[in-house]
This record gives structure tokens, C-alpha cells and sequence, in this order.
């Protein structure tokens, strides 16, 4: 919940604009979970939700009447002291100084709910709490900004940065029915911030209304057209709701705008990997793994997609690398399998999906390869 660099990875989220929430999601179909190309699991994309932070020159025109990132409303009073400079400080990154200057105009001003957004959000910074959605459900810091921002919304419903991070520290926690409802009252009440929509677009989609989230998705998109990240969340979207051409120039788009994100690279690559693309495809998930060597996905699929091409050697390599990154990903054990087999070394087979079973013994996929190499022992 904190600006950083304009590098993202799915591994390692941060942004020129500010937080990210990371939520891995099915390119099609059902409940977020991971997605089949062609018998063999491919890789989720990534959806990231920019945050707080300085607007682009060119949004600002679009979204700064309502904009709820900066905390401050410039009426010169002592608290806008304060809040300004906390909103500068968490700009910059330097989560203690923003903490200590939305605290003094708490201790100025108290029950303001200005500051006590300033200090929640950045008391979430000092003490590095995870972004990814649902997954920080017992972390103790977390449990007291929402119990927080639950007081300071009861007291000032209308809002709408309260109602924000309040919806954000819901889907931190996973509890994402609950976050709908403030981030659809945050979405009224600033319908012109591309953040507020992006919040409310990635709450819609993982409550299982692809469409209402393409919708929020494609809005914060056309506020912030130079955000590669919008772009990126709106392709997921619309993944997730069977587009799969415009999710393809979606990821295109954020491509031109950031083409070294390794997350969006690899997602566009498996993006056009179901599309049957796979020429296309190679050199997306090729540069992805350059970006980040240490992600062991990434080298996953880049593996399926050599698998797709009929190169078995390099498949085969690329997912001893996954493995060798992180030994318990069960997808690359199942497709380390299938190449295996398909290469004729039924042994290697069967010790993939053999450790692939250890791992979960009611995986699906691992049982209907398990079955398909029983058969071709008979």
C-alpha cells in the first residue's frame, strides 16, 4: 500500500502511482483458479490496482475534481498542513514521516476523517502488511485498520477515500463479499477517480461479475490512458468474461506503455497462447522470464509454450527451472509429466506426477494424467 519504483512483477507489486492489490485470476470461466490450455495448466494472469499517488498529467483534467489519492483539500487550514505533507511523504515513499504528519493532524484535528485515513494507510506501509487480496486474513495490523475505518465510515459515510481504504482492507483481509458495498458507495461517490474504479472493478470480478468489472475496468482505463497497470487489470477482466481479442489489445496497450513488467508480458503470452498465436506468443513469454529469471511461473509457461511449438528439449528445460525455483508448484510437476511422456520417458513421467500427487492428492489434473499414463503402461 505504498509508491515505489514503475517496475511490477506478480511477485513483487509496486508502482509510480502508488498500491497494488494482486490478485490472481482465471483468463476464463468460473471462480478464480487456474486456467487448462490444452489439456495442461496455464499460468493465471495478474491484476494489479494502482493506488494512491500523484494523477498522470494527462488524467488530471479527467479525475481531479473528485479524486480521493491525496488527502488534503487545499482550504489552507493547519490540518491541510499536515495532511499535505503526509500526502507528499507517502508520495515519496517515506511511510514514518507520512505516518507522523496525518497522526499530528489526527492529534490536531480528532476524528477528522482525512487523517485517520492518512494514518491507516500508511500504518499499513510502516508495518509492510501484504497487498495481495485475501492475503493477510490474520494479520493483526490489518484487523485494527479495519476496525479503524469501520468507525471512522459509520461517523462519515459520505466519504469516499474512507470508504475506499475500507473496501481495500476488506479484500487484504478476504473478506470480499463485505468489501463490495463500500467500494460501490466510494464508486458513487467519486465516479471520476480511476482509482476508486479500479478498487470497485477488481471487487465486481472476484464476486463473479465479469461484466460489471469490465465496465469499472475499461472507465479507469479511459481516466488514466497512460497507466499501464489499468490496462493490464482491464485485460484480465476481460479475460474473465471470455474476451479473449480485446483482452489481447488490452495487454498489448499496457505492453507499449510498460513493456518491462514481467507479469504483463507473461500474461500476454499465455493470453495469446489460448488464442492458438504461438509464434506471437514465444517472444512474450521469453521476455518475461528475462525480466524476472527468479519466477519460477514465468519460466512455466514459457515451457508450455515450447510444448506448444513440438520443442520438448527446451519445454523440458524451462520446467526443471520452475522446479528448481520452486519445487512445490504442482502445475509444472503435471507438465513436466506430459512433456515427459510425450518424449518417451515414461519414468521421468511418472515421478513428475507422483510428486505432483504428494502435493495434493485430489488435484484433478494430476488423477486424469495419472489415468492417462496407467493406461499407456497396459
Amino acid at each position: 500500500m505504498r509508491a515505489g519504483s514503475n517496475r511490477c512483477s506478480a511477485s513483487s507489486p509496486c508502482g509510480s502511482s502508488g498500491w497494488y492489490l494482486v490478485l490472481l485470476v482465471a483468463a476464463c470461466g468460473g471462480a478464480p483458479a487456474p486456467v487448462h490450455v490444452g489439456g495442461a495448466e496455464r499460468p493465471a494472469a495478474d491484476v494489479r490496482v494502482a493506488s494512491r499517488g500523484e494523477l498522470s498529467p494527462r488524467a488530471a483534467a479527467a479525475s481531479s475534481t473528485t479524486t480521493t489519492r491525496r488527502l488534503a483539500r487545499g482550504d489552507g487550514s493547519a490540518l491541510d498542513r499536515w495532511l499535505t505533507a503526509g500526502d507528499d511523504a507517502y508520495a515519496a515513499g517515506r511511510w514514518e514521516s507520512a505516518l507522523d504528519c496525518y497522526a499530528s493532524g489526527a492529534r490536531l484535528t480528532p476524528g477528522d476523517p482525512a487523517a485517520i485515513v492518512g494514518v491507516a494507510r500508511a500504518t499499513l506501509a510502516v508495518n509492510g502488511v501484504s497487498e495481495g487480496v485475501a492475503s493477510a486474513p490474520d494479520d493483526p495490523t490489518a484487523r485494527a485498520v479495519l476496525a479503524a475505518l469501520q468507525d471512522v465510515v459509520a461517523q462519515h459515510p459520505e466519504h469516499a477515500a474512507a470508504q475506499l481504504e475500507l473496501g481495500r482492507i476488506l479484500l487484504v483481509l478476504g473478506q470480499l463479499a463485505d468489501a463490495r458495498a463500500p467500494l460501490e458507495r466510494a464508486a458513487t461517490l467519486a465516479p471520476n477517480d480511476a482509482e476508486v474504479l479500479s478498487s470497485h472493478g477488481i471487487a465486481l470480478l472476484v464476486s463473479g461479475d465479469r461484466e460489471g468489472a469490465v465496465r469499472a475496468l475499461t472507465r479507469a482505463a479511459d481516466l488514466e490512458p497512460q497507466d499501464a497497470n489499468r490496462r493490464a487489470n482491464l485485460a484480465t477482466a476481460e479475460l474473465q468474461a471470455g474476451r479473449l481479442a480485446d483482452a489481447i489489445v488490452s495487454y498489448r496497450a499496457a505492453v507499449a506503455l510498460d513493456g518491462e513488467n514481467g507479469a504483463t508480458r507473461t500474461s500476454l503470452g499465455t493470453a495469446l497462447l489460448q488464442a492458438g498465436d504461438v509464434g506471437a506468443a514465444i517472444p512474450e513469454l521469453e521476455a518475461a522470464v528475462r525480466l524476472d529469471p527468479t519466477h519460477a511461473t514465468f519460466h512455466n509457461n514459457l515451457g508450455f509454450g515450447w510444448q506448444a511449438t513440438g520443442d520438448l528439449d527446451r519445454a523440458l528445460a524451462a520446467y526443471r527451472r520452475a522446479l528448481a525455483l520452486d519445487p512445490k508448484l504442482a502445475s509444472v510437476l503435471i507438465n513436466l509429466a506430459t512433456a515427459s511422456a510425450k518424449k518417451g520417458d515414461m519414468s521421468a513421467a511418472r515421478e513428475a506426477i507422483r510428486r505432483a500427487r504428494e502435493l495434493d492428492p485430489e488435484d484433478p489434473r494430476a488423477l486424469e494424467v495419472q489415468r492417462e499414463l496407467d493406461e499407456i503402461a497396459r
